[in-house]
């Protein structure tokens, strides 16, 4: 693959030696890149000799002499500088799977790529990487990285994978303990399949792990109206949270006084099905799965209470709307009742979006469309400004899952939208201004 320069930094080292956007990079050293983690190592030197192709076919090489690990300014066209490689195995609890017919082929890739682990804190199953990929990780120290162990019964995660290769996981993760490499677990679990007996059994078998293994979150897996002809898996319910939540508190008990951490995490889905209190913030470890959804309501909770603390109140009138899941809805309606009382003018609406694009068993904001959106606010009183999270738009990009934009929804509602981030702080602010 051809490693196209699509910008390069004003006043940084490739802008000074005359390096454009379109050239080509051949080659650092006398090597050729094989992805960008190749190519990070092999800049980190004083002394670099660089192999440019221009435009019109002439090539360059550049003398350059630099502080060590001192960036080049150059950013490119594939931001891996390789092939994204896709995941082989046909897991039953696959989301991508349970997706509608006629969405951007984007959302239809399966990856299952170490570099995307590290750079993005993407799951990785292990079962479609090699042991030249193994060695790369170690090499280049990739750590932490975010591991799909979802059972370590080898026949069980066969059979789960639908990978007659996936058994040999628990192997591949010790390689990587020896090698120092930090990781992060994740266990969907599927009623009746990896759940009880086969969840017990997976987390004693992760002990030996620690402490490169940090932590592993149980999440409940996400089932979409979309599963015909799929595996036939079944929802948890409010009694299943509860004896899934029995056993995570039972196991933070065992790790915490033996190794002095928690390990195992429940995803913030189980206590609000379970209708339990959600844990104190030090149960958390850091929150190491915050975007697994692990402890997001706590640290939430946690953040508006110490910028309220902050703020002296006054007498501002202003008139938000908040739109959310249903997961989230009743949590933000006990904010808002928090912020009011020290800005009594402001009114706070929370309206609940129901999932109609997905199924009504989706309940989190992050897989809200634009065309719900739009349904379920459409003639409502939404004040002087919507707030949305951004967990709810394509990474970068103001694009719903539907392909419908921000300002599309902008347009159908006339409202000015707002898009908060996930600190508690960010959204007091625009809550407020």
């Amino acid at each position: 693959m051809e490693h196209v320069i699509r910008s390069v930094s004003p006043g940084s080292i490739a802008w000074e030696m005359e390096i454009e956007p379109g050239d080509v990079l051949l080659a650092v050293n006398g090597q050729s890149p094989e992805d960008v983690f190749d190519y990070r190592y092999l800049i980190n030197d004083e002394t670099l000799l660089v192999l440019i192709r221009k435009a019109d076919g002439e090539e360059w090489e550049l003398e350059i002499e630099k502080e060590y690990s001192e960036d080049l300014g150059v950013e490119f066209e594939n931001g891996l500088m390789d092939d994204y490689r896709s995941c082989r195995n046909k897991c039953i609890f696959c989301f991508i799977d349970q997706l509608p017919k006629g969405m951007r082929d984007t959302l239809y890739f399966k990856d299952d790529d170490s570099r995307l682990s590290f750079l993005q804190g993407n799951y990785l199953t292990l079962t479609n990487m090699n042991d030249h990929d193994l060695d790369r990780i170690i090499h280049y120290k990739l750590s932490p990285i975010n591991i799909s162990f979802q059972a370590t019964n080898p026949d069980l995660r066969c059979r789960m994978l639908n990978n007659r290769f996936a058994g040999d996981i628990l192997d591949k993760v010790k390689k990587l303990k020896e090698a120092g490499i930090l990781m992060n677990g994740q266990i969907v679990l599927c009623k009746g399949v990896n759940d009880k007996e086969e969840l017990a059994r997976s987390i004693r078998d992760l002990e030996v792990f620690l402490p490169e293994l940090q932590s592993v979150s149980v999440v409940p897996v996400g089932l979409t109206r979309y599963r015909d002809g799929l595996y036939p898996l079944e929802p948890f319910t409010k009694e299943d949270a509860g004896e899934v939540l029995k056993a995570i508190h039972s196991w933070q008990e065992f790790f915490l006084e033996k190794y002095g951490t928690h390990l195992i995490h429940g995803g913030d889905e189980w206590y609000i099905l379970a209708e339990e209190p959600f844990p104190e913030a030090d149960t958390y470890d850091d929150y190491l799965q915050l975007e697994n959804g692990v402890g997001m309501v706590r640290l939430l909770e946690e953040e508006i209470k110490e910028t309220l603390l902050k703020l002296p109140g006054d007498a501002r009138s202003r008139s938000v709307t908040i739109a959310t899941g249903v997961l989230a809805a009743p949590l933000l309606e006990e904010h808002a009742k928090k912020i009011q009382k020290k800005y009594p003018n402001v009114k706070i609406r929370v309206l609940t979006v129901y999932n109609r694009f997905f199924g009504e068993q989706i309940t989190v904001a992050g897989l809200i469309t634009g065309q719900d959106l739009i349904d379920r606010l459409k003639g409502e009183e939404l004040g002087d400004r919507l707030l949305l999270t951004a967990h709810m738009l394509k990474s970068g990009e103001p694009v719903f899952l539907d392909d419908v934009t921000v300002e599309e929804v902008e347009k159908s509602l006339q409202i000015k939208i707002s898009i908060v981030e996930s600190s508690g702080s960010d959204l007091i602010n625009n809550i407020l201004e």
